[in-house]
């Protein structure tokens, strides 16, 4: 509003330079016209006042002096006028709206801090909290209604105002009208405008005060709620607090937003927007129960965590709805629009739209509908050599394990081959986590749930795949590599998994098999399935037996060829 205003003052100057000027009319005349160019330009969007550019190119040709008086009346005192009338109301009003709003952060902040375990400090906060929202809600009315009003009548008297100097531009030149000629359809158009406004103005204006009766009639003792964004691009958008990674008892207010599938926000109006998780699809939301502040939720991904919170438990069930349904629109939005970007599995060549989605396969397998290591339902994540499904948040604590323990992939954004899908599914959670989890009862350790914090999943997880403390012991690691070899030879990848788990080496050669190592066995048995998982598992395509001849050797010796 102020630059708006800014720009109808310079008018009203240069207005008056130009009554002023006498004998420099031309070049003062040349600055208001300029002046209102620049209003015009400033208000691109509005149709109406940016047609005014098309005014400076005629007047630039022919502009008398005795018109300066019609002129000072039709435009200073008209723009005066609607200057003096709205805008000491308006001002003082803006001053109420911010000091309150003042108020509403103040009351946000002390209501947040208040313990969860202080029952009637909570009682009083939320209450503190709720009449100076609905304070701030009847101040952001009345200045909502008189702004709008302002801005309904300012488009009026600034085209009724170049009208009026237009309108006495053509009576004075009568004589001249032949030079003007080209003027008379603008003033046509302008004059069926100014119509037109006149009477959508006082339809706006009465449909503006009767809104504003209605909302403040309408019932409001509830707390209000986050609402879609009908004019934005923004699904939801709002005030919340976010804890400081390296300061966990630190929380800031910030103002959110989730865009274009992204999670953005700002710290203050005066600093640019900031993409806290650049795509929705890679993380996962929850609500967090376990902390001391109220109405708090995490927001997690393979990378990292953010914990928010919001001002009520309304506004915070409101944002795990948003969050989680924009993931889902992500999902569906990507599979109608772009089947290139799908994982796929296709046995065979053909075209994508022939291909299966990974994921439905995937949780076929058995015990695949939850997290292997803490349960989480709808896992969307797998280790590929370890042919076990998991959440996001087990994941990274997997990725951290590093490539050579487990190699970690999306479900739903990365490619996968026919094999390694079919590992995952002859595998699975349940084969799985009864070979790696065969000795937690006698060790006494009871697997973390969905819920439990990432320490306690950290913790499991190196235990069950770094430590192997739950695998079932084996006499020694020749004999594992002898069982291994035997499975890979018949092709039993249940066995094949124990093996690995109980330590044998996946490279290791068998001297009463000439020096043969689990892949050449495989290879000669004829099992892609094995071979798979024993390279996915780190074993050397390149390592010969004792007579000199490699996995590959061995399977075309075999007639394994393709």
């Amino acid at each position: 509003m102020d630059p708006l205003l800014d720009f109808e003052e310079c008018v009203m100057k240069l207005c008056g330079k130009m009554v002023e000027a006498g004998q420099a009319y031309s070049a003062a005349n040349q600055l208001f016209l300029t002046g209102l160019a620049e209003l015009s330009v400033y208000n691109k969007k509005d149709s109406v006042i940016s047609s005014l550019h098309v005014l400076q190119q005629v007047f630039c040709v022919f502009c008398p002096q005795m018109l300066f008086d019609q002129t000072q009346r039709a435009i200073s005192q008209q723009l005066t006028n609607l200057c003096t009338q709205f805008l000491p109301q308006l001002q003082e009003t803006r001053k109420e709206f911010v000091r309150i709003g003042e108020d509403l952060e103040t009351a946000a902040v002390k209501s947040a801090q208040v313990s969860r375990h202080k029952a009637a400090d909570a009682e009083r906060a939320s209450h503190l909290l709720l009449a100076t929202r609905k304070c701030y809600q009847h101040f952001a009315l009345d200045y909502c209604l008189q702004l709008n009003t302002f801005k309904t009548q300012q488009r009026v008297d600034i085209l009724n105002s170049v009208f009026s100097f237009v309108h006495a531009q053509f009576t004075f030149f009568h004589q001249g009208f032949d030079l003007l000629r080209d003027l008379e359809p603008t003033m046509k158009t302008m004059a069926a405008q100014l119509s037109q406004l006149s009477t959508d103005c006082a339809a706006k204006r009465k449909d503006l005060e009767n809104t504003h009766l209605l909302v403040q009639q309408r019932d409001a003792s509830g707390e209000p709620m986050v609402s879609p964004c009908p004019d934005s691009d923004d699904i939801i958008q709002g005030y919340l607090f976010k804890r400081s990674r390296r300061k966990s008892k630190t929380w800031k207010r910030c103002w959110f937003s989730i865009r274009d599938n992204q999670l953005i926000y700002r710290k203050s109006h005066k600093e640019d927007n900031m993409v806290l998780f650049e795509d929705l699809r890679l993380c996962a939301v929850k609500s967090l129960e376990n902390i001391d502040r109220r109405f708090c939720f995490e927001l997690l991904s393979v990378q990292k965590c953010c914990a928010l919170q919001a001002d009520s438990e309304q506004l915070k069930q409101a944002w795990l709805s948003a969050l989680q349904g924009s993931i889902d629109l992500a999902y569906r939005t990507d599979t109608g629009v772009n089947q290139s970007l799908l994982p796929v599995y296709s046995s065979s060549p053909g075209p994508p739209a022939q291909r299966r989605p990974v994921l439905g396969v995937a949780l076929r397998g058995p015990g695949n509908l939850r997290c292997c290591d803490c349960g989480e339902e709808e896992p969307r994540w797998a280790s590929i050599n370890l042919g076990v499904t998991m959440c996001i948040e087990c994941s990274g604590i997997h990725r951290s394990l590093g490539v050579h323990l487990s190699k970690v992939r999306s479900l739903t954004l990365d490619s996968w081959e026919a094999e390694q899908l079919k590992l995952l599914c002859l595998l699975g959670n349940n084969v799985m986590n009864q070979i790696y989890e065969a000795r937690c009862s006698e060790e006494g350790r009871v697997k973390p749930r969905a819920d439990s914090l990432r320490a306690e999943k950290e913790t499991w997880i190196r235990e069950k795949y770094v430590e192997r403390r739950f695998v079932q012991r084996s006499s020694g690691a020749d004999e594992a590599g002898l069982r291994l070899y035997h499975a890979a030879l018949a092709g039993d990848l249940v066995a094949m998994a124990a093996a690995l788990a109980q330590g044998a080496e996946v490279n290791g050669s068998i001297g009463e098999e000439e020096g043969r190592t689990a892949l050449i066995g495989a290879a000669v048995g004829g099992s892609l399935s094995a071979c798979e998982l024993l390279l996915l598992n780190g074993a050397n395509v390149n390592h010969r037996d004792l007579r000199g001849r490699g996995a590959l050797h061995a399977a075309a010796t075999a007639g394994h060829t393709g």
